[in-house]
């Protein structure tokens, strides 16, 4: 039975696509639904340059609060986002339970938020939006099918159709 499903975006341009499954899956099971979008770390370069001009303490308050504040701005644009995607279809947005947004790998991020929540079932692209045509899977798709424990239900992007 599902009763929880985790949408992992990418943000990119078949997004919206991915999103339409996760939410008739949602709909279709009465399941509650979760969104999650992995942002990849700050860089050595970044965190150098940040390191030159910037005293410890101020440093570690950027990290601490900082941070947070940017992800929580970044999930508050994300569901906005969706909001306006779905336009007139408002239910469809009370659908989405919580938005997350973190640092990380996105296949870990992923697989770790899948965890913490117990959902049900992962909803994936096969692909993000740059990816070369030529490949079965995308990486974070390919990792997050190998090292999953619960169904991933994978959605083909329209690029990659005949």
């Amino acid at each position: 039975m599902v009763r929880t499903i985790l949408y992992a975006t990418d943000l990119g341009l078949y997004a919206p696509y991915v999103l339409q499954h996760a939410l008739n899956l949602s709909r279709s099971f009465k399941a509650e639904l979760y969104v999650v979008h992995a942002v990849a770390p700050m860089g050595l370069f970044a965190e150098s340059v940040l390191q030159t001009y910037l005293d410890e303490a101020t440093l570690a308050e950027l990290r601490d609060k900082g941070l947070s504040t940017v992800m929580a701005s970044i999930e508050q644009r994300v569901l906005e986002g969706f909001r306006d995607e779905l336009g007139d279809v408002q239910q469809d947005a009370q659908l989405i339970n919580n938005v997350r947004v973190v640092q990380g790998d996105p296949s870990h991020v992923i697989l770790d938020e899948a965890r913490k929540l117990a959902v049900d079932l992962l909803v994936i692209g096969s692909h993000s939006h740059g990816a070369d045509q030529e490949t079965a899977l995308g990486r974070t798709a390919a990792r997050v099918l190998q090292l999953s424990e619960i169904p991933v239900y994978l959605v083909p992007m329209l690029q990659h159709r005949g």
